[in-house]
């Protein structure tokens, strides 16, 4: 007797692993796509820290986050590279993708380039793929450069892209979490100086990956990306996104100045 029940444990086994990649593959995913300031960073870029890579912090389980944004990619070759293929070949009916790029939309003479007119028009056809597949698509303008004019006033260097993105939004009524604006609010409330601890500021020999020190404006600190995170669970809870039942109850006190 004992023999034969030992025999179906392999079974057992794999019935239950079988019920875990059906659990996998029935979440809802939220799909982050966009740029630097989103994306996973490598060991030897630390402590820089994409706000992507802090989002999970803020869910319970229920939801998976899987970031497939890229350094140094726009609307344009985000697409062009086979990156947003990638992405809508594994989207199903319920998930999210959230879509933010900006800085590298406007490097002109660049294969990235894409004018304030075309990232418009990128905008509205990545939306429109994920909600032919059933997916929801949610817009997220690019967030701030730390860059203060010599008032202490800070300064936008985004151009016409966070409006473009914003009619995008209108026009096909898509839900649009304004990180632009909520990060211009969070830098201006830090300041010219305090909010150097949100960014990639080292000073020489502080950190064995940037032996000559580094004055990053533009990638973040752990605490800057977790911050930025912040802002992006602040826009959910705003816009009542159905994916909210998954946040967690508190969330990180934002860092007082």
């Amino acid at each position: 007797m004992f023999k034969s029940c030992k025999s179906y444990l392999p079974i057992l086994l794999l019935l239950l692993l079988a019920g875990c990649d059906d659990f996998d593959k029935n979440s809802s995913v939220i799909y982050l796509v966009g740029d630097s300031t989103m994306a996973e960073k490598k060991p030897d870029r630390r402590p820089e820290t994409g706000w992507g890579e802090m989002l999970p912090t803020f869910f319970e389980d229920g939801i998976l986050i899987e970031n497939h944004a890229k350094n140094g990619r726009s609307t344009r070759s985000f697409v062009e590279e086979g990156s947003w293929k990638v992405v809508m070949d594994k989207l199903k009916k319920g998930d999210y993708v959230f879509i933010e790029f900006g800085h590298n939309d406007s490097k002109e003479g660049t294969e990235r380039y894409a004018s304030p007119a075309d990232y418009k028009q990128n905008l509205i056809r990545m939306a429109q793929e994920v909600r032919a597949k059933g997916g929801h698509p949610v817009l997220l303008t690019p967030v701030m450069r730390r860059k203060f004019d010599e008032n202490g006033t800070l300064v936008d260097t985004h151009g016409d892209y966070p409006t473009k993105m914003r009619e995008a939004a209108k026009e096909q009524k898509l839900p649009l979490i304004d990180m632009h604006q909520k990060s211009a609010a969070v830098l201006t409330k830090y300041g010219e100086a305090a909010s150097k601890s949100l960014f990639l500021q080292l000073e020489k020999g502080e950190n064995p990956n940037y032996p000559d020190g580094v004055a990053d404006n533009t990638h973040f600190s752990p605490m800057g990306a977790k911050l930025m995170a912040e802002l992006v669970v602040e826009g959910i809870r705003e816009m009542d996104l159905p994916i909210r039942k998954y946040l967690k109850k508190t969330s990180l006190d934002r860092p007082r100045t």
